[in-house]
Parts: structure tokens; sequence; C-alpha cells
């Protein structure tokens, strides 16, 4: 039973999470061998306050 943890910046409409849990789910299933209803997505929505790169926060990213 493959768990597969996304994490994304807030900010994604429930439509495109529904969408992208699709895909990866037949993507998963179709490389994996197994049955799309083993595969388990959990999807985190991150802050921009909470997420920084180059040592920068992304909600200070214009």
């Amino acid at each position: 039973m493959p768990i597969i943890n996304v994490q994304l910046l807030e900010g994604r409409t429930a439509e495109q999470k529904r969408a992208f849990a699709k895909a990866i789910t037949e993507a998963a299933s179709a490389t994996l061998t197994c049955s799309p209803e083993s595969v388990q997505i959990i999807i985190q929505d991150i802050k921009k306050e909470d997420w920084a790169s180059g040592g920068m926060l992304w909600s200070d990213k214009k």
C-alpha cells in the first residue's frame, strides 16, 4: 500500500487537488503494479509564512 505525502503551498482549489490525486493515483498504480484503491495520498497545505527557500519566507517574496 503506497502512501504518498505531498506538501503544497496553500491556495489550490479542491478541484485542483482532486485532479492531482487522480493523476498521482493512476501513475502510482501503473508504475508500482498495485490497485488504485491501495494508493493513499496525504495532501498538506502549508502557509506561505511557514515555508522558506533561499533564506526567505515565501510570504515575503513579491
